[in-house]
């Protein structure tokens, strides 16, 4: 069988990466990730592979090295300039050298931009002129996509790539610390007139040659209760009695053909905690580096009787990608749901759940948009079934991936007084423009909340923990074989909650001993989720070691105070990772002051230059520069190039070209055709032409969409049997009841006469038969509880106005109908 994985040789000759090893250090909710990629030139010609590849956004990558051979070179951090002429001097000696460089936004300086230009430029002449050379760059258009490329490899020559980056572990509904290794890079619509850049240069595979090993070891204060993956792992093992100490493989085999996800569940999952980590005795003195850092990670627990009541209040905004993309299935495993389909359901169900008196607006959107109503109208039973009729109609047909738009257009939007603007985006995150998106909804943070959802693999983590992040919401990843429904339903719980406000961090140390707080101040807090603060302490005790850090805040004009009691003593074998976390933090923060501008602007730079520096992770204004002074030899030969593909999922069409659907055979023709990139000012690059034989279909040119080619119908799916909890979702009136006929009478399983006859005397026909969905939830739905807990407590509350006297008849009478032993406690009534 013949593999179409993006360019090789007419000879279909591999690509040179072999394998990925990657190893996981996981430190209660921080994990430092060690990725080796091996290369191999197996050609009669000195090589140059490229290898276009996701990282996660909010990762501090800390460290570069390559191995050729038996030579290996490990870059570090300069100030950018010097690191560029310590480039230049290499390459123009003929010695081995690569360099690292982080994006640049394009509107700070625009002599920047001819600087990484210039790069780039110096990269190209010193592998054409034979000398090996190493160039790993951020996108300039999202944070999570670079571009490795790998110059002039010796026929039969290995080299060996090493990153290492840090990272904050995310929690999930369930408790879990998620760590996901991307595999899938989806290409990003790209709009007209506008450059694709490094995102549009993905590869078009069927199948991924290299491989892909992967071992985990865990260290934490609480005991590891499991560990979970969407992939086939080896047993875990327990290194300690205690089940504090854990390590697990991924099994062999392994191909790398799609997101690796793991899932950490610790005991006391919300339990405060504190890491203390020593400095390093070499920085200088009174430096960041050579101060202990403090990480403290604390889980506000609000009262019971705030979380228990059901705001009324609030704008209720849902935005819908209906790019062609989203026509493509959730994962490529048995019983897979279309991604608009699976959207389409979970809409409906927001809109079920949503409270009466509040206000809301649905928009889709693609290479245009619409919305439902001209402005966000109120929650009743006409605008609600008006809005069902419209979601279902909704079709992935709207073209290309552009957010920017709608946007623009919800933030012009007046807010409505008293009701608190909540913004839900589903997207499979597939757009060049990331950064001019981020920037916009940070601009408009204080007249909203954004709550993102990124469906399928390969969505841009840049896109949709960042909207979340600058929207002072919460971000979700759907993948595998996830169900979304539970997902959404968590970002709403948090967005149904009260806003805290007047927030605020004190500390308590003993005399002697001060801190620096390093995170930028706490904006947002959800029960049940992680708030994390970075300080730096200075100074020594001679007394107490302990310290406390204590979070005030408003919540519902009543003060509350949540504190942490946490030792001085440092941590042990905590590496340096919380404080390049904390530098990172501050660089960020750095970052963001540079672009606003102001007379401080030098400053602000060589504060940057300075941590970068220090702690060994890239900015803006530093580079990784590495050189092997070792060998002067040059390669003689032509250079061929040949770019190593990421999976991805769809393919899209250039300038504005309608996304086609594609369906099972259309894929199977796809695996035919020979691919060939639309880009055709790299005469070096060769296409993919594998051996077709003379009934080859035409070549299919891939760009940042895909062009629907002649010939290819689109198939259509039948729609599949509906979920009977869907169906009682459907059957659901605004107000939370449900009404007495025979379409409630089929999603319960029993005939409408019989639910008919087994009503209680005096029992209005909507009372009994919201009773009998309520006990039916419980009994045969309790597993997905919290996707149906709004609607039931709709519900509960719509019977409570009714003022019944025979309820507990009703209970009784409708477990003997279902035959089930459902309480009223349970039921809440």
């Amino acid at each position: 069988m013949v593999n179409c994985c993006g360019l090789v040789s007419e000879k279909n000759i591999p690509v040179p990466l072999k394998n990925i090893a990657v190893d996981l250090q996981v430190q209660d909710h921080v994990v430092s990730v060690s990725s080796s990629l091996q290369y191999v030139n197996e050609e009669d010609s000195p090589l140059e592979a490229v290898f276009v590849f996701p990282l996660p956004a909010d990762a501090a990558v800390c460290h570069f090295s390559a191995k050729i051979g038996e030579q290996e070179i490990v870059a570090e951090v300069q100030d950018r300039q010097s690191a560029k002429d310590q480039y230049d001097d290499a390459v123009s000696s003929g010695q081995q050298a690569f360099l690292l460089e982080e994006s640049e936004e394009s509107q700070i300086l625009t002599d920047r931009q001819t600087d990484r230009q210039s790069a780039k430029d110096q990269y190209d002449d010193a592998v054409s002129s034979g000398q090996q050379a190493f160039l790993l760059e951020e996108s300039e258009e999202s944070s999570d996509v670079f571009r490795l490329s790998v110059g002039c490899l010796s026929p039969g020559q290995n080299a060996t790539i090493t990153i290492i980056y840090v990272m904050e572990l995310a929690m999930q509904a369930d408790h879990a610390l998620r760590f996901c290794l991307p595999a899938v890079l989806n290409p990003r619509y790209t709009p007209a007139g506008s450059g694709g850049g490094i995102v549009s240069e993905v590869s078009s595979v069927s199948a991924i040659p290299y491989s892909l090993s992967l071992s985990v070891h865990v260290r934490s204060s609480n005991p590891v209760s499991k560990i979970e993956s969407n992939c086939r792992l080896d047993p875990l093992e327990f290194l300690n009695s205690d089940h504090t100490h854990a390590t697990v493989n991924l099994s062999l085999g392994h191909m790398f053909d799609k997101d690796v996800e793991l899932f950490v569940y610790y005991e006391n999952t919300h339990q405060p905690t504190a890491v203390v980590e020593a400095g390093v005795a070499t920085a200088p003195p009174g430096s960041l580096m050579a101060d202990p850092v403090l990480m403290i990670s604390l889980y506000p627990e609000f009262p019971e009787e705030v979380m228990s009541s059901l705001a009324s209040q609030g704008e209720f905004i849902f935005v819908i990608d209906r790019s062609g993309s989203m026509d493509c299935m959730m994962h490529h495993g048995e019983g897979a749901q279309v991604r608009i389909k699976s959207a389409k359901d979970t809409l409906l169900l927001l809109l079920k759940s949503l409270p009466m008196g509040c206000y809301f607006n649905i928009y889709g959107f693609g290479s245009h948009f619409e919305s439902f109503f001209p402005q966000s109208v109120v929650y009743s039973q006409d605008t609600m079934e008006e809005a069902v009729k419209r979601v279902q109609q909704m079709r992935a047909d709207m073209g290309g991936t552009e957010i920017l738009q709608p946007l623009e257009h919800i933030y012009s939007q007046p807010c409505y007084p008293d009701h608190p603007r909540q913004l839900f985006i589903f997207t499979d995150g597939e757009v060049c423009n990331t950064k001019q998106v981020l920037d916009l909804v940070k601009s408009n943070v204080y007249s909203h909340r954004c709550f993102s959802f990124g469906i399928g693999e390969g969505a841009s983590t840049a896109l949709i923990s960042g909207m979340a992040r600058e929207g002072s919401g919460h971000a979700q990843f759907i993948t595998g074989t996830d169900r979304m429904q539970p997902k959404v339903m968590q970002s709403l719980r948090f967005a149904l909650q009260p806003a805290v406000d007047n927030i605020s961090v004190n500390w308590t140390l003993p005399d002697g001993v001060t801190v620096d707080t390093l995170s930028p101040p706490i904006c947002v807090l959800f029960q049940g989720q992680r708030a994390i603060i970075y300080a730096q302490l200075k100074g020594q005790s001679s007394g107490s070691c302990e310290g406390a850090v204590m979070l005030k805040y408003n919540l519902k004009n009543q003060p509350v105070t949540n504190q942490l009691n946490f030792t001085l003593k440092p941590t042990q074998d905590t590496g340096l990772a919380v404080h390049r976390l904390a530098v990172r933090s501050v660089i960020g923060r750095l970052e963001q002051e540079e672009r606003a501008g102001g007379a401080d602007v030098e400053e602000i730079k060589r504060k940057m230059v300075e941590l970068s520096i220090q702690a060994g992770v890239s900015c803006v204004h530093t580079a990784f520069i590495g050189v092997n002074k070792n060998n002067r030899q040059t390669v003689t030969g032509p250079l061929l190039q040949r770019r190593v593909p990421t999976q991805r999922l769809f393919g899209m069409s250039a300038k504005g070209c309608v996304p086609m659907m594609m369906k099972c055979a259309n894929r199977r023709m796809m695996q035919h055709a020979p691919v060939m990139m639309c880009d055709m000012a790299t005469p070096k690059i060769a296409y993919c032409s594998a051996k077709l034989g003379a009934a080859a279909a035409p070549p299919i040119a891939f760009c940042s969409a895909m062009v629907q080619c002649d010939g290819m119908s689109q198939l259509e799916e039948p729609e599949p049997h509906q979920d009977p909890l869907l169906q009682l979702i459907t059957l659901q009136k605004a107000a939370g009841f449900w009404e007495l006929d025979a379409s409630l009478a089929r999603v319960i399983g029993k005939a409408e006469d019989q639910v008919t006859n087994q009503k209680p005397e005096q029992v209005d026909g909507s009372v009994w038969a919201t009773v009998l969905a309520l006990i039916w939830l419980n009994a045969f739905k309790k597993d997905d509880q919290v996707e149906w807990q709004f609607m039931a407590m709709k519900a509960v509350s719509w019977i409570h106005l009714q003022k019944v006297g025979t309820l507990s008849q009703c209970v009784c009478a409708g477990n003997l109908l279902l035959d089930c032993q459902v309480s009223e406690d349970m039921l809440g009534i």
